[in-house]
């Protein structure tokens, strides 16, 4: 059950930092950046580091380029965990 869960939150991660690049550029409404991290939080920040980097979105924020892979790390902490 955990393995659907971490490929369903990713694929959501990547898909909300593609649609808040998109936003930014037609000056629309935006994501928050609470919502953004919160979904890497959640167990996407796999996802989410992807999407930063293939959208090149939220590069140059700090929080994002450091807690990401913090995030990362602990959740492939997790999965190590789980599954060993």
């Amino acid at each position: 059950m955990i393995i659907p869960y971490y490929i369903a939150i990713n694929i959501a991660a990547f898909l909300m930092y593609g649609a808040d690049k998109y936003f930014a550029k037609k000056d629309m409404w935006r994501i928050s950046e609470k919502a953004l991290i919160g979904v890497a939080a959640m167990g996407g920040a796999f996802g989410a580091f992807a999407g930063m980097e293939i959208f090149r979105h939220k590069t140059k924020h700090l929080k994002f380029t450091v807690l990401l892979p913090v995030l990362m790390a602990v959740h492939l902490g997790v999965l190590v965990y789980l599954f060993e």
